[in-house]
């Protein structure tokens, strides 16, 4: 097993397999017509609760959001961020990420400052979670 980064954690922990996504059309669409809902000025997050031990996300950015090298840009970034916080998206849920508009400037630290918030509000952090987030912020040196 490797190390990522030198840091400790097994590099399995930063992966995002298919087993974790949000495959079919109708996976998602399930979660947004029955999930929660938090909003921030540029995303919708919608999540739903079916138990076990398996969490899965789903990002869509539609036209709205930009031409093609933004909303890709936007998806890859949205993928990190949920590689790094894992810890905020508990087991046994489903999540559905949709961008309204790209954010002005669409880096990790500026979507993890607008994200992690909103989340954490609505749902609550979860047990274990106090260093969820610590190795990325922007204002550490």
């Amino acid at each position: 097993m490797t190390l990522a980064a030198g840091k400790g954690a097994p590099r399995e922990d930063f992966r995002f397999p298919s087993e974790e996504r949000l495959r079919t059309d109708r996976e998602f669409r399930e979660v947004v017509r029955k999930g929660e809902r938090t909003s921030t000025p540029h995303f919708n997050v919608y999540r739903d609760f079916l138990g076990g031990d398996g969490r899965k996300v789903g990002i869509s950015v539609g036209k709205r959001a930009g031409r093609a090298v933004v909303r890709n840009r936007v998806k890859r970034i949205l993928r990190e961020f949920y590689r790094f916080h894992k810890c905020a998206f508990p087991s046994g849920s489903r999540t559905a990420i949709t961008v309204k508009k790209a954010p002005p400037r669409p880096g990790l630290a500026a979507i993890t400052e607008e994200l992690l918030p909103a989340i954490r509000r609505r749902w609550g952090p979860k047990e274990g979670s106090s260093r969820c987030g610590q190795a990325i912020s922007s204002s550490e040196p």
